[in-house]
């Protein structure tokens, strides 16, 4: 192949060609060994945004950021292997409930995850709230802690993915986050390079999802499931619905908490009855009956089966495993809990972009990766819309670290709640993609 005119390559984006796969690898290839400036990259990501990047050519962006590092091997963990991602909401903590839930199911889950940036943490940082809980490890470790149990969570390593990693970075300060096949590739890649046999994504829509429009996200999981299943894994996608709040906690020790409250029956609701809707969906796609699989999956909670896994899961990582009998007398508290109350009226809107941001505001989140988070504050808010205020009080629970953020938490509510005279409940579930297994 010709040397590589990276100046050329850039125009060519920019005025609009589709690259082909070998130009693809030869650019990025090119920006991981030093030959292709930061600036240049920027550009071209800037172009792509801009013009557009076909399926084809993120199915070449994952290909090369996947060879850009290792890939766990979980061959010889016995039964199907899955791994489940959420392209992130407002009080989502599926993870805590529905990996346990898969694990029960018989599944071997080796999920590894990331930190957060934005209004709390990822799922590493909130289960970090636990006492001891230990994120860190190895593969070995990892490998024989799903051969014992079913189930692992664990930080991904900085061998996995470099290129995405590097690519992540530049765009989140570049402007070019924004874009359905960047977001898959970067997406798709962590999957692959995970090694599980099925892979599940739940990608949200709404207000307080990275993806507000139902096509833009209907398009990214396509993209996703598209890229999974040319690379022979069981891959299908939900879009489900963030215009509200998934669960009543926005956070990182009050998520945990509600996650466990699920797990033990006592808490329905919405992020419930998610939490089953994803671990069906995932047994399906192993090749489980439907009508079975979410047989299975609502006994797997019913029979605290689930919550078994999940103590043997913190257990097994250092953390207080008294966490499933007593999770607020394990978990951190707050120094200050204050509580505010909405007008009388119906819930008929929530700006639930604001809510998170509230939570980051009192310390739930990070701005940069090396910001600190605290696991403590955050809300529990505990209207859905439609309700009737005046039947739930408080509306909202604030957790806050002084008697001025909770304050200035009160004025903030004011203005993200709006009140009517009614309201129609937005669907759970707005779509499934949920083919057949291309092995």
């Amino acid at each position: 192949m010709a040397r590589l005119d990276v100046p050329a390559t850039i125009r060519r984006k920019r005025d609009g060609h589709e690259l082909e796969a070998d130009e693809i690898r030869a650019f990025f290839t090119a920006y991981l060994d030093g030959d292709v400036a930061e600036e240049q990259m920027s550009a071209f990501l800037m172009a792509g945004v801009i013009r557009g990047f076909t399926p084809d050519e993120a199915a070449a962006m994952t290909e090369v950021a996947v060879a850009s590092g290792e890939v766990v091997d979980l061959s010889g963990l016995a039964g199907p292997t899955v791994d489940k991602h959420s392209t992130g909401g407002v009080g989502d903590t599926t993870t805590l409930v529905v990996a346990p839930i898969l694990a029960a199911c018989g599944l071997q889950v080796a999920k590894l995850s990331g930190r957060g940036l934005g209004h709390t943490g990822g799922t590493l940082d909130k289960l970090e709230a636990i006492p001891g809980f230990r994120v860190s490890l190895s593969p070995d470790e990892v490998t024989a802690q799903v051969t014992d149990i079913g189930l692992a969570v664990a930080a991904a390593t900085a061998d996995v993915v470099p290129l995405d990693k590097r690519l992540y970075a530049l765009r989140d300060v570049t402007a070019t986050v924004q874009s359905a096949a960047l977001i898959a590739a970067s997406v798709m890649s962590k999957k692959l390079a995970g090694g599980a046999s099925t892979v599940l994504l739940d990608v949200k829509v709404g207000d307080g999802a990275f993806m507000t429009d139902l096509d833009d996200a209907t398009e990214l999981a396509r993209q996703c499931v598209a890229i999974g299943q040319a690379h022979g894994r069981a891959t299908g996608a939900l879009i489900t619905d963030m215009s509200q709040p998934l669960s009543h906690a926005i956070g990182n020790a009050v998520e945990v908490a509600h996650a466990v409250d699920v797990l033990t029956g006592e808490r329905p609701g919405r992020f419930r009855d998610l939490c089953l809707e994803l671990a069906t969906a995932a047994l399906v796609l192993t090749g489980r009956d439907p009508d079975d699989a979410a047989a299975a999956t609502a006994d797997a909670l019913d029979s605290q089966a689930a919550a078994d896994r999940f103590r043997a899961m913190v257990s097994a990582q250092g953390g207080d495993a008294d966490i499933v009998d007593d999770p607020r007398a394990v978990l951190p508290d707050a120094p200050v809990v204050g509580t505010w109350q909405a007008p009388d009226g119906v819930l008929v809107d929530v700006d639930t972009r604001g809510l998170g941001a509230l939570a980051g505001g009192l310390g739930a989140g990070r701005q940069r990766k090396e910001d600190d988070v605290d696991p403590t504050v955050g809300l529990e808010f505990w209207l859905e819309i439609g309700d009737d205020t005046t039947a739930i009080e408080p509306s909202v629970t604030i957790h806050a670290s002084t008697g001025e953020d909770l304050d200035w938490a009160r004025g903030r509510l004011e203005d993200l709640v709006t009140v009517g005279e009614g309201a129609v409940p937005p669907p759970l579930v707005h779509d499934r993609l949920l083919g057949e297994d291309p092995a």
